[in-house]
């Protein structure tokens, strides 16, 4: 069995969020600098299977590109050079990163650790991969 894994890409960081083997759950996984990313990649497909990689896509309101597409980009490319054989989808990331905050809000956590930009982050990849997940009827 194989997992899916999503990126949410920011210009600093990437959160990462992964299904179970089975993909019925989304799992924040870690969130990890740009520089970082393609290593810690190379040394989780070491131990688990990935059968599909999920980037958020950043539009704006009227579907144009938003700021945040240049540095998606360069990662997508990167990422299909070194990771040929595993295909990239594509998820509509709208709002997640305020879902997320939501999401913090609802869930308890203080004011400090909500500001937590890693946390938003990999909650904001989580969403991304779960809606992929109901959007594609895993």
């Amino acid at each position: 069995m194989s997992r899916i894994i999503a990126f949410d890409v920011g210009k600093k960081r990437i959160g990462i969020a992964v299904t179970d083997p089975l993909k019925i759950i989304a799992n924040r996984l870690t969130t990890v600098q740009n520089k970082d990313i393609f290593e810690f990649l190379k040394d989780y497909l070491k131990k688990e299977n990935v059968c599909c990689f999920v980037v958020g896509l950043a539009k704006q309101m009227n579907n144009k590109a938003s700021e945040s597409t240049i540095y998606i980009n360069i990662f997508v490319k990167k990422l299909k050079k070194i990771f040929p054989n595993i295909p990239i989808e594509w998820e509509d990331e709208r709002f997640t990163s305020k879902i997320a905050f939501q999401t913090m809000i609802d869930g308890g956590l203080k004011k400090k650790r909500r500001q937590d930009k890693k946390l938003i982050d990999g909650i904001s990849a989580t969403i991304i991969l779960q809606s992929y997940l109901e959007r594609n009827n895993f």
